[in-house]
């Protein structure tokens, strides 16, 4: 006997803290299952999704960009700390991704000089990193 798609779904939401754990897509996924408002491609993907959950689900990157998720508030995290907000109908937008991508590589630059990767530093504070990455690559003042 096969497992109902209510059944596939409960065992999503235990194994993904109620769905605390999913991206915001997958959740989705889950509703529309349960709802029966996939169509065939939607199926196919519910499938995927119990099948990658089974194996140890593993949030998929925001806007593929490493080390970049997303929640279901809009959170974004960089390697599981967050540096900022999207709302959440504008987070999936093309102007979303342009200043994700950004968000991302200011990241990368904070990790590269040490500095803590946290949303006052990528955001707020973002000049003083700046400022410091010019001031290492002219050399010392004189």
């Amino acid at each position: 006997m096969s497992e109902s798609i209510s059944d596939l779904a409960i065992e999503i939401l235990r194994s993904t803290k109620d769905g605390d754990n999913l991206a915001p897509q997958h959740l989705k996924l889950v509703e529309r299952a349960v709802n029966g408002f996939l169509n065939e491609q939607g199926e196919v993907e519910f499938y995927e999704l119990v099948s990658n959950v089974r194996k140890g689900y593993v949030k998929p990157w925001f806007h593929d960009i490493e080390n970049l998720t997303i929640d279901h508030a809009g959170y974004v995290y960089w390697k599981d700390k967050q540096v900022e907000h999207y709302t959440p109908r504008w987070a999936y937008t093309d102007d979303a991704k342009q200043a994700a991508t950004e968000l991302a590589r200011r990241c990368r630059h904070l990790e590269s000089i040490g500095a803590e990767v946290n949303g006052t530093n990528a955001v707020w504070k973002w000049e003083q990193f700046v400022e410091s990455r010019n001031e290492e690559a002219e050399g010392p003042a004189r």
